[in-house]
């Protein structure tokens, strides 16, 4: 029986991740500046690509500054989880699927997630903003000082 793992192949993983993180052409991660030319492979992954910037001078890799950056897993793993997760699995079985032990798939799915909370951008509101419901606080236990009267709301009614 073939592993989910065995299906993705090493060189399309990071041409995606390329693809995505680039669509308009390697950018250095440090100085944002175009100017960069390739420095080889990675010792250990045959198809992670090296750079250099020509502005800045620093070195970066495919996953410099990624959230699969730092990790010991290779990337086919990550990309695995992620398409593990997007069908709602446990961490329990994307362990079981990946051949990892529960810790690393929590801490893999952990790092995937606060990948994409950073990546999020908070909304921002403007014009007129209507909410149904309202929920405060009243009061801390034990501690009556820190509770100040707050002022009362007036609600206003709009025209639909």
């Amino acid at each position: 029986m073939l592993s989910l793992i065995q299906l993705l192949d090493d060189e399309k993983c990071f041409k995606v991740v390329r693809e995505l993180r680039w669509p308009d052409g390697v950018a250095c991660p440090h100085c944002h500046a175009p100017y960069v030319v390739k420095q080889g492979r990675d010792d250990t992954q045959r198809f992670r690509q090296r750079y250099r910037c020509l502005n800045c001078q620093r070195k970066f890799d495919d996953l410099t500054g990624t959230v699969f950056a730092g990790h010991h897993q290779p990337l086919r793993q990550w990309v695995a989880c992620l398409y593990l997760m997007g069908l709602n699995l446990s961490n329990r079985q994307i362990a079981h699927e990946l051949g990892l032990t529960e810790d690393d798939a929590q801490d893999m799915t952990r790092s995937l997630r606060q990948g994409v909370v950073d990546a999020s951008t908070t909304p921002t509101l403007a014009g007129t903003v209507e909410i149904d419901e309202v929920y405060l606080i009243a009061g801390h236990k034990g501690q009556s000082d820190l509770v100040k009267k707050i002022p009362s709301w007036t609600y206003m009614a709009t025209e639909g």
